[in-house]
């Protein structure tokens, strides 16, 4: 999966007419390696959380058969490019709905001595950022609420630096969406009031 858009970490460059893309799944195919690539709209963030822990609560949250429709698609996308190439006939969202994806999950983190029912880590600040005055969101800027988590603490500005594991964004509002004043559109999550500022 390759993001596309003024946020995308990866921005596609020409080489010698061909997009760095293109150029990875050819260099996969030509090793003999089943490989697509999907390339996504990073226009907006996917889903509503922005920030490693938050992230990954969310991604459980479709394991479960729940969580954001956006994430549900385009993981729905993934994993059926995935059977495919691998030659497997079956439904991912079969796989979501029954919880055999979950399933698959706790046994995974198992296998490689983690435990499944640990707590996730979670930012013991979190402030609200709300509408100030009523409306439908039309445009989030990704690439804003990408800075705002690595603010808060979310990444690193060099490398050695500490990632707070809890600290990170999570959307209420997103586009398309009614909102009253008043109402909260973020919720911003970190680890001291220092990162708030």
């Amino acid at each position: 999966d390759t993001a596309a858009a003024a946020a995308a970490f990866f921005q596609p460059v020409t080489v010698g007419g061909w997009t760095q893309l293109v150029a990875i799944v050819v260099v996969g195919i030509l090793g003999g390696l089943g490989t697509a690539a999907l390339l996504t709209d990073m226009d907006a963030p996917l889903g509503r959380a922005v920030g490693n822990g938050l992230e990954v609560r969310e991604a459980l949250e479709v394991l479960e058969g729940g969580g954001p429709p956006d994430v549900v698609e385009v993981t729905l996308a993934l994993a059926e490019e995935m059977l495919m190439l691998a030659g497997i006939d079956a439904d991912p969202a079969a796989a979501l709905a029954d919880g055999r994806a979950m399933d698959r999950w706790r046994r995974m983190i198992r296998a490689q001595g983690g435990d499944p029912e640990a707590t996730l880590p979670v930012a013991p600040i979190v402030e609200g950022v709300r509408a100030q005055g009523a409306g439908v969101v039309e445009h989030i800027d990704a690439m804003a609420v990408g800075l705002t988590a690595w603010r808060l603490g979310a990444g690193r500005a060099q490398r050695g630096h500490p990632v707070s594991p809890g600290a990170g964004v999570i959307l209420r509002a997103v586009p398309g969406e009614a909102v009253a004043e008043g109402q909260v559109l973020a919720e911003l999550h970190a680890d001291d009031e220092d990162h708030l500022e």
